[in-house]
C-alpha cells in the first residue's frame, strides 16, 4: 500500500485553518485522516481529548521530548507546549491515509523541512489583523489578555507566510474552503 502524503495548514489563530480544515476532513474522495496534535494547554469549550488533542500535563510533554518522540513540538506559549507525535502520523500513513494537520506556523514549517516533496504546507491568512481579532473576540473562549497575546503573536507569524507553498487568504470562508480543496486535490493526485 502507497504512503499517505501530509497536508499542513498552518495560520495565526483565529485565520479559519480549523474551519477549512474540518471541510476537507468531510470530504470522503481526499482520503484524509486528521493528525492530533498533542499539547499541553487546558481544554477550550468542547474539546474532547483523543479527538482535538492529546491533552498531557508539560512535565510528561517535556519527557516526551527528550525521548524524541514527537516530528515536531514548540512551547507555543509560556508553559503551552503543542507537538506531532511521531507514532500518529506513521500509523495513519501506514493505512494510506493522507495526513491533514492544523498546526502553528512554525511547527508547519518544521513538518514541511522533514517531508520535504511529500508535505504541501499551506499558510492560512486572515483578511487583516484587525478581522482576525474580531473573530477571536466572537469565539468567546479567550481572557482579553490571551487575545492580546494572540494578536501580538499573529503580527509576527505573518512573516512567516513566504515560506510555505501556498498562502491561502481566507476573506471569503467559503471561497477559501473551494481553494483548499482543489489545492489539496492537485496535491494528492500527483
Amino acid at each position: 500500500m502507497k504512503k499517505g502524503k501530509l497536508i499542513v495548514f498552518s495560520a495565526p489563530s483565529g485565520s479559519g485553518k480549523t474551519t477549512i480544515v474540518h471541510h476537507l476532513l468531510k470530504q470522503k474522495e481526499l482520503n484524509l485522516a486528521f493528525s492530533i496534535s498533542a499539547t499541553s494547554r487546558k481544554k477550550r469549550g468542547e474539546e474532547v481529548d483523543g479527538r482535538d488533542y492529546y491533552f498531557i500535563s508539560a512535565k510528561k510533554f517535556k519527557k516526551l521530548i527528550k525521548k524524541d518522540k514527537f516530528i515536531e513540538s514548540e512551547e507555543v506559549y509560556k508553559d503551552n507546549f503543542y507537538g506531532t507525535l511521531k507514532k500518529e502520523v506513521k500509523r495513519l500513513r501506514k493505512e494510506g491515509k493522507n495526513v491533514i494537520f492544523d498546526i502553528d506556523v512554525i511547527g508547519g514549517l518544521n513538518i514541511k523541512k522533514k517531508f520535504t516533496k511529500k508535505a504541501l504546507a499551506i499558510f492560512v491568512q486572515p483578511p487583516s489583523l484587525e478581522e482576525m481579532e474580531r473573530r477571536l473576540r466572537n469565539r468567546k473562549t479567550d481572557t482579553e489578555e490571551k487575545i492580546i497575546e494572540r494578536v501580538a503573536k499573529a503580527k509576527k507569524e505573518l512573516d512567516y507566510a513566504k515560506y510555505f507553498d501556498v498562502v491561502l487568504v481566507n476573506d471569503d470562508l467559503e471561497q477559501a474552503k473551494k481553494e483548499a480543496y482543489q489545492l489539496v486535490l492537485k496535491f494528492i493526485s500527483n
